[in-house]
């Protein structure tokens, strides 16, 4: 897993970002690998053409390496490309909130979102306790997820945004984002910065994500000393992560996690 550097001194907190690596999948594996019976990935989502047995076992796999315990339990979203934020429910559910956007101040509890390009965001409050994942896609930027889902646990926990930490896990960097007209236009009209966030020549504009986000963290109250960057491009580095946009489609998912460790 990809950890954030310096959340080690926060011995409550449970964190990590997913590689593809250390899983039983075996789906979206490379031609040249699908011989190697022990060759295996770890595909953390609920895909159309991945088994689902394959998932639950990668998933009990990716809750132990985070929280030491296969039993943790883990709550996860629904996820629509929109600016909703759930507060997760203590016990079990039956059914999974449509949001782009999960909190908890409850102990023994493991958030996760799932990405394959998009921007996975992690926060964590450590005067209150209390943690959050965003899933940050370009329309959820847009709308905002992060800096409503900051404001959604001030609400709801009580948090400083000034004493928060965050972390802006593995995504599609500017390197490789190519976008449209109609994304830059979107992101003009709705941010005074918006046309900084684009890298624009030879007929081509790419799309900072990272810089969005780590913006809107800012502009929700966040210090910029508090927000780390960890993993990368998930584009650039195929032999780590899932790219929806490199595999052209066929592509896993990781997850991002955070949970306030029971005591």
């Amino acid at each position: 897993m990809v950890a954030v550097p310096g959340w080690e001194r926060f011995d409550w907190l449970w964190h990590g970002f997913s590689t593809h690596l250390g899983g039983v999948s075996r789906t979206y594996l490379p031609e040249e690998l699908r011989e190697r019976a022990d060759m295996g990935q770890l595909n953390l989502g609920y895909t159309a053409t991945d088994e689902a047995a394959n998932v639950r076992e990668n998933r009990l796999r990716w809750i132990e390496a985070v929280t030491g315990s296969r039993e943790t339990p883990l709550r996860t979203i629904r996820q629509i490309h929109s600016n909703l934020s759930v507060v997760a429910e203590a016990g079990p559910s039956e059914t999974i909130p449509q949001a782009d956007g999960i909190l908890t101040d409850q102990p023994g509890v493991l958030l996760g979102v799932m990405t394959a390009d998009c921007i996975p965001v992690l926060v964590a409050d450590p005067a209150h306790r209390a943690v959050a994942a965003f899933h940050a896609g370009w329309r959820g930027t847009v709308a905002r997820i992060v800096a409503l889902g900051v404001a959604r646990m001030t609400a709801e926990f009580g948090s400083d945004p000034g004493r928060l930490v965050a972390a802006i896990g593995p995504g599609i960097g500017e390197c490789c984002y190519r976008v449209g007209a109609e994304v830059v236009s979107q992101f003009e009209a709705e941010f005074s910065y918006g046309a900084e966030l684009f890298l624009k020549g030879n007929e081509v504009t790419r799309l900072d994500l990272i810089e969005a986000n780590r913006r809107q963290l800012l502009d929700a109250g966040l210090d910029a000393r508090s927000i780390a960057v960890a993993g990368g491009c998930t584009s650039c580095q195929p032999w780590y992560f899932y790219s929806h946009r490199a595999s052209g489609g066929h592509a896993g998912r990781m997850m991002a996690s955070i949970g306030i460790r029971q005591v």
